[in-house]
C-alpha cells in the first residue's frame, strides 16, 4: 500500500527537512547543559509516534477521502512535533516567530483533520460491519439450503414454526403443517441411480412451488419428504391444496435421461393443524409429530390400496 502514498511521505519528510534547515539558518545549538532531556523525550516521543502512526494508516488503507483527513491531520502534528523537538536544541532568536506559528499552526489543523478522518473512518466502518453482517446473513442461509432442490431444511422449517405459532395462539385461525411423500421413491433410485433420482426430486419441488401461495413455506424435510407450512388455513383449506399437489404430481410425466418411457408418480399427504383452542399451546415438535403420524397413515392406506389392485 505505500507505493500508492509515496508522494504523501515525501512531501511530509520534505516539510522536516525544511524546517531543520530552515532553523539551522537563523538560530543557534544549544550546549548539552541547556537541552532538557525530559522534553526532547516527551515532544520527540510524540512526533515519533504520529510519524508511526501515519506509516501504519498509510500501509493498510487504500487511497481516498479517509486516508487523506488521516494522512493530512498526522503529518500536521507530526510536524509541530518535529519543530517543538528542533526547540530542545536550537536557541531561536526573538525575531524569528515562524518556528511558534509551525508548533501553533500544524497542531491544531493536523488534530481539526485528524478529527474528520477519524468521524468519516467511524461511519466508514459502521457501514463495512453492516455489510459483513448482511454476507453473514446470506451465508448461512445458503448454508441452509438443500443442494438438490434449492429449499431450506428441516432446521428451517423449525425456525418457521417457532415464528409463525405465536401468531396463530392469538387468533382463531389456524395453522396447517403438510408432509409430502414421494411414492416408491428407492425404486426410482435402484433402477435409475442417485443422479436421476436428486433430478426428480428438484423437478417435484418445482412442480409443488408452481401449486402453492405466495406466503406458504416449502421446505425438504428429509430424504423423498418435503414440508409445508400453510399459514391461516383451516382443514378444508390445506386438504384443498394437498388434493392440488397431489394431482399436480399424478399429472407431471418425468423423463429419466437417456430413456423413452416417461414415469408417472404419486405422493402420500399427512396435515396436521394447530388449534384454535388458546388453552392449547402447539409446539414445533408436536405439530411436527402429528404430521409425520398422518402421513405414516396415509402411507398405509397407499400400501394396502396397491396390495388389494395386486
Amino acid at each position: 500500500m505505500l507505493k500508492h502514498h509515496k508522494w504523501k511521505l515525501f512531501f511530509v519528510g520534505m516539510g522536516a527537512n525544511v524546517a531543520l534547515i530552515a532553523s539551522l539558518a537563523v538560530a543557534d545549538v544549544k550546549v548539552l547543559a541547556e537541552i532538557n532531556w525530559l522534553d526532547v523525550l516527551s515532544e520527540g516521543g510524540a512526533a515519533m509516534l504520529a510519524l508511526v502512526w501515519l506509516g501504519l494508516i498509510l500501509h493498510s488503507r487504500p487511497a481516498g477521502r479517509v486516508t487523506q483527513y488521516l494522512s493530512l491531520g498526522l503529518s500536521g502534528i507530526f510536524l509541530a512535533g518535529f519543530q517543538d523537538l528542533l526547540d530542545e536544541f536550537i536557541r531561536f532568536p526573538e525575531a524569528a516567530r515562524w518556528d511558534h506559528w509551525i508548533e501553533s499552526g500544524c497542531m491544531p489543523f493536523g488534530l481539526v483533520l485528524l478529527t474528520l478522518g477519524i468521524y468519516h473512518w467511524h461511519k466508514e466502518q459502521l457501514s463495512i460491519n453492516e455489510q459483513l453482517r448482511k454476507r453473514e446473513r446470506l451465508f448461512r442461509e445458503h448454508r441452509s439450503l438443500d443442494f438438490t432442490t434449492n429449499l431450506s431444511g428441516a432446521d428451517y422449517l423449525r425456525k418457521q414454526l417457532l415464528q409463525a405459532l405465536p401468531e396463530h395462539r392469538n387468533t382463531e385461525q389456524s395453522l396447517a403443517l403438510l408432509f409430502i411423500d414421494v411414492d416408491n421413491f428407492r425404486a426410482i433410485n435402484r433402477r435409475y441411480g442417485h443422479q436421476q433420482g436428486d433430478h426428480l426430486l428438484q423437478s417435484l419441488s418445482e412442480l409443488i412451488l408452481l401449486n402453492i401461495r405466495r406466503n406458504d413455506v416449502l421446505c425438504r424435510y428429509a430424504g423423498d419428504r418435503f414440508a409445508l407450512i400453510l399459514p391461516n388455513t383451516g382443514r378444508a383449506g390445506a386438504e384443498k391444496i394437498a388434493g392440488e399437489i397431489s394431482a399436480a404430481v399424478q399429472h407431471f410425466a418425468y423423463k429419466p435421461q437417456n430413456q423413452d418411457e416417461s414415469l408417472f408418480h404419486s405422493v402420500s399427504l399427512g396435515i396436521a393443524l394447530t388449534s384454535t383452542d388458546t388453552t392449547t399451546r402447539d409446539s414445533a415438535e408436536t405439530l411436527i409429530e402429528r404430521a409425520n403420524l398422518a402421513l405414516l397413515h396415509a402411507k398405509e392406506k397407499h400400501h394396502a390400496t396397491l396390495q388389494r389392485a395386486a
